[in-house]
């Protein structure tokens, strides 16, 4: 749901959900107060207390007991005169927030409350007619009341009025205290729409802003490993926000990872190239001062001097071309220069060059090929030719066996031709198997750093074959030797009909 929308319904929320439970909790606590009312005053009538006229209430609240007086003022209306059936009368009254008072002729003989000369004034003449129940007399002023008339006429004629006087600028208590109750639900109602609403913004937008404020400040201190939980978050903008910014933070990471990993790959390029730098750098120093020192007296050892710095001065060169190399498949530069190449013939040069360097080194070389003759691909012969001495010299690093073997297969599978390369040196353990092709990677380097090597030639051989569409993997036994191989496709002429 976006903000947008939840906002409009929160705002319909804290405005009119409050306002209907305020209103149906007013009518439910004014109904059964009215009932109560009615129960307690015995009114005959139904009463709203809500409608706004509080003297009709008042009226009705003692229509009752003035229909009982009434009924006693006309049976015997002498009775009225005695002060204890005043006091009882005028207790009944009280029960309804009214008191009594009596006339006879123009002076007052009873009253039950505390009235002035002010009220004894107004009070209304005698009239002589049947007094209506729904019918009373207002007096304002000061104090205001309501105020009923019953005349009669006493045992001698004398003319007689009873007055029921009830003051009605005041609620009823029971009254007042459902005004005090409904302004206690309505404020609880208030405090509890706000709680929840509170809690429901909190939960959809400050929540997740004080997730992200305290992501963002690991981020600023250098941290990223951690994750924004997106499980409890909501579909809108602030949680499409978090979810960009987790985005962003595994990139950020992913990124970090990977340049400290060519860090750590530099230096420990760096570190192999200087070691295998200072290898022929020594021996070429060491002979030279030979020279120098006229050590090398004799035609013969001065050739064989000459000889090895040249060697070591070879081994440098192709170290260096190496390097330059690597720094072109990182750039994703390498000049390739596709051409044609009938694989019998290619192949057969291959082993004929390397094969000198073979039997100097006490290696036996066998070529097998099964490909027909005319069969070709398309390919860069000097890139191939970096594939294959690699992939040999690497194995030349390896060898543990008093007479070296590496034999080179050539085999025709359909649509591609099958290279493989084997030799009987000590093997590569199962688990550094997947990883050989890797950058850098050297199974169990601590016995590996003393062969040299910058450890990225395998990862040029695969690069070199990739990119040449073919694919390239490896098998090996302990003890036993390494098999690589590698296809690519044949090269097939388009018949155009």
């Amino acid at each position: 749901m976006k903000l947008k929308t939840r906002l409009g319904i929160a705002f319909l929320t804290v405005t009119l959900a409050p306002m209907i439970l305020v209103f149906l909790s007013f009518w439910g606590l004014s109904t059964y107060q009215s009932r109560a009312l009615e129960k307690l005053y015995g009114m005959s009538e139904e009463v709203e207390i809500l409608n706004g006229n509080s003297v009709q209430l008042w009226n009705k609240m003692t229509q009752s007991l003035q229909l009982q007086i009434r009924r006693a003022l006309t049976e015997n209306p002498e009775k009225f005169l005695d002060a204890n059936y005043q006091n009882a009368v005028n207790e009944l009254l009280a029960e309804k927030h009214s008191y009594m008072i009596l006339r006879r002729g123009e002076e007052i003989i009873y009253c039950g409350g505390e009235s002035g000369e002010e009220l004894f004034k107004h009070l209304p003449s005698f009239i002589g007619q049947t007094d209506n129940l729904e019918n009373g007399i207002y007096l304002g002023g000061a104090t205001q009341h309501l105020i009923k008339q019953m005349d009669f006429l006493f045992s001698d004629d004398s003319e007689g009025s009873l007055f029921i006087v009830t003051k009605v600028d005041e609620l009823l208590p029971e009254i007042k205290s459902m005004f005090v109750e409904m302004i206690g639900i309505a404020i609880v109602i208030l405090c509890l729409s706000g709680a929840i609403m509170t809690i429901s913004v909190y939960r959809s937008i400050l929540r997740p802003l004080s997730r992200l404020q305290e992501a963002t400040k690991k981020i600023r201190d250098g941290s990223l490993d951690f994750s924004l939980n997106m499980e409890d978050m909501n579909d809108d903008e602030i949680g499409q926000l978090c979810q960009d910014f987790e985005e962003m933070r595994q990139h950020l990471k992913e990124s970090t990872e990977v340049r400290m990993q060519i860090d750590k790959e530099n230096k420990e390029l760096i570190s192999n190239i200087s070691h295998d730098l200072k290898t022929p750098i020594t021996a070429i120093k060491g002979y030279v001062e030979g020279i120098m020192d006229g050590v090398a007296s004799s035609p013969e050892k001065l050739d064989k001097y000459i000889k090895v710095i040249y060697n070591k001065a070879n081994d440098m060169d192709h170290l260096i071309e190496e390097l330059t190399f690597y720094s072109k498949i990182d750039a994703n530069r390498i000049p390739y220069n596709y051409a044609k190449i009938n694989v019998s013939q290619y192949f057969k040069d291959c082993v004929e060059e390397v094969g000198l360097d073979m039997e100097s080194n006490n290696i036996e070389l066998g070529y097998f090929n099964y490909v027909d003759e005319s069969v070709q691909i398309i390919a860069d012969p000097k890139q191939l030719q970096k594939v294959i001495n690699n992939i040999i010299g690497n194995s030349v690093k390896y060898l543990d066996k008093k007479r070296g073997l590496i034999n080179i297969r050539i085999k025709d599978e359909g649509d591609f031709i099958h290279v493989g390369i084997e030799d009987n040196g000590k093997g590569i353990p199962i688990k550094d198997l997947p990883y050989i092709f890797d950058r850098f990677y050297r199974s169990d380097a601590s016995r590996n750093s003393s062969k040299g090597g910058s450890g990225i030639g395998l990862s040029i051989v695969k690069k070199i074959i990739e990119d040449h569409g073919g694919k390239i993997w490896a098998t090996s036994k302990e003890g036993i030797g390494t098999e690589i191989h590698f296809v690519l496709r044949k090269y097939q002429e388009v018949v155009q009909e």
